[in-house]
């Protein structure tokens, strides 16, 4: 039994989910509610003690951090392959992964915003801002990274883990007004991926937890 406890809209949930479905593993999805504090209760707790999601669960282990979740299904399930055969090849790929999961993603998540918000007092203006200033540093480095490894998709013709990483980070983009036009590299594979049937499966407004209308 495959089961992946997320939120909708979690981009790092949103990866995992492209990697399973890229995969072809059935899973079981377990709703996590982190507006309501679903991730805080004692339940969850006790399965993952970080308090985060997502939170993976296959053959009685348990993981959690979508780096490591999509590293081990990749070791696990390695049919199709998402990191090259060539380690240098796998090292840019795992590069641009830790560029969004470590550089990007950290500045802009749910408990930095609540913080920017509730905890220094700042106006949705000024989180807005600061959202956008940080993505549009970040998009500059995938864009640059990127730009001379890119086919149809970010490294070549197949899609890789950079692939399932990249995807979320320019859906969060666009909730904040930031539209990946400008970076004509990560525009064109965004558009390629999503003609997958993989990427629509795994997209948030596809899941069962998703509100009607895709309401925050």
């Amino acid at each position: 039994m495959r089961r992946l406890h997320g939120y909708w809209r979690s981009s790092a949930s949103y990866r995992v989910r492209i990697v399973l479905e890229l995969k072809g593993l059935a899973y079981e999805y377990v709703a996590v509610d982190l507006r309501g504090g679903g991730h805080r209760s004692p339940d969850y707790l006790r399965r993952n003690p970080q308090g985060l999601v997502p939170w993976y669960e296959e053959d009685g282990v348990g993981l959690a951090q979508s780096l490591a979740i999509c590293e081990y299904l990749e070791e696990r399930h390695p049919r199709p392959p998402l990191l090259p055969a060539d380690p240098v090849a796998r090292a840019r790929v795992r590069a641009v992964c830790d560029l969004v999961a470590c550089e990007i993603h950290p500045l802009n998540n749910l408990r930095v915003l609540e913080h920017l918000r509730h905890g220094l007092g700042l106006d949705e203006t000024a989180v807005h801002a600061w959202y956008r200033h940080w993505i549009r540093a970040g998009l500059d480095m995938l864009e640059r990274e990127l730009a001379g490894t890119a086919g149809r998709f970010c490294f070549g013709d197949a899609p890789t883990l950079a692939d399932a990483f990249l995807i979320p980070q320019l859906y969060n983009a666009r909730r904040y007004g930031v539209d990946p036009d400008p970076w004509p590299t990560l525009a064109r594979v965004e558009r390629n991926c999503l003609e997958l049937s993989a990427f629509a499966r795994a997209r948030p407004e596809a899941q069962p937890d998703a509100p009607a209308g895709g309401a925050p």
